[in-house]
């Protein structure tokens, strides 16, 4: 079996894994450090990208439940993904659940760095 070889980090990072998407690229994941305060998805989505990142999407956020759930509040966290109607993607690090709530409400962050392989 083949391993891949995980990339540099900065300090406070946290590598979480590689994943693959419908279009074939892989990437690896990094959690960057830092847990914003509740805001509205687009205040939180001009924080991530004001770090140097993104917030994860769906299948990020499952990933980080699964593997890295003490990172977290048990609260919820914005996801960079938008339904058909404009609600906004979330996920709970309290037991698991992923909704959309309308981007106006405030909620809490983090953020991420994609890198592809």
């Amino acid at each position: 079996m083949q391993q891949l070889q995980i990339p540099p980090l900065s300090e406070g990072e946290t590598y979480i894994g590689a994943i693959g998407n419908a279009q074939g690229e892989v990437y690896h994941i990094v959690l960057l450090p830092g847990d914003s305060e509740p805001a509205s998805h687009a205040d939180q989505l001009a924080w991530a990208q004001s770090i140097g990142g993104d917030l994860p999407n769906r299948v990020e956020q499952a990933m980080l439940f699964a593997g890295h759930k003490a990172l977290f509040k048990e609260t919820w966290y914005w996801s960079n993904q938008l339904d058909d109607d404009g609600w906004a993607w979330t996920q709970t690090f309290g037991h698991g659940t992923q909704d959309y709530y309308h981007p106006y409400h405030a909620l809490r962050a983090r953020a991420v760095r994609r890198l592809p392989i």
